[in-house]
This record gives C-alpha cells, structure tokens and sequence, in this order.
C-alpha cells in the first residue's frame, strides 16, 4: 500500500468546514480557493500549502501546513483579528472529514498582522498557517 496525498483533500475539508460555518460567513463576502477580480473585502482566501511526510510503524501519514489569508480594507486590524479569531474557533484542535483519509488533528501554528504597503496603504493582511495530520485508513 503506498501514501495518499492528502494536500487536496485536506485543502477541500478546511474550505468545507470554513463555508459551513455561519458565524465566519457573516463577517466576509466570500471564501475562496481563487479569488475574482473585484472581490468585495473582507475575505477569506485559502492559500499555499506544504505536505510533508509522517510515517511510523507501518502506517501511512502527512502532516499539511496549510496558510489562510484574511484580507480587510478596515481601519486597523480589529476586523481581520475578529474573522481570524472566528477561522481558528472553526479549524483548531477541531475534527475535519477529510476524503479518503483518517483526520488525526488540526493545529493552530501562527499567525500574522500586516499592513500592504502599496499605495494607497489600505489594506490589511492577516495570515494564519495550520498543521493538519491525516493518516491513510488502516481497514
């Protein structure tokens, strides 16, 4: 039997359970893998992601570090704190259905407040990464 990558389907599960979740869509317009020109702030973008292998003892796992961007145009950070701190409500030490594979655990890993500084400044940026291990079912 040889691993499964998880990368897609683990992504597939954060978007499900980030657009399920009401509370988290009633602060952003959207939640996107791909974000469409002229997308109204703020939001949720699912970002970049880094698989790497977690085998032991005959079993098959990944550990996937997946980045979320939460975009604003808010004075400030308030706005993208208070939708960070609700994205983290949804995913951390929280169960996931990931397809075709046994969800071990997710874990908060960091975060980070940033300011564009592109003309003309508005914008604010608030990165989040989460590691999610999965093993391949044994039965």
């Amino acid at each position: 039997m040889s691993a499964a990558a998880p990368m897609l389907p683990v992504q597939a599960a954060i978007y499900a359970a980030l657009t399920s979740d009401e509370q988290l869509r009633s602060l952003v317009t959207g939640i996107y893998d791909y974000v469409p020109e002229g997308t109204d702030y703020p939001y949720v973008e699912v970002g970049e992601a880094i698989e790497t292998p977690d085998n032991a003892h005959g079993r098959y796992g990944r550990q996937t570090v997946l980045t979320l961007h939460i975009w604003t145009q808010y004075r400030g950070h308030a706005q993208g704190l208070e939708i960070g701190a609700q994205v983290m409500a949804v995913l951390d030490h929280r169960p996931l259905t990931v397809a075709g594979l046994d969800h071990i655990t997710t874990r908060y890993e960091m975060g980070q407040a940033l300011t564009d500084p592109e003309p003309p400044g508005n914008i604010r940026h608030l990165v989040q990464r989460y590691r999610i291990l999965t093993e391949q079912p044994t039965g």
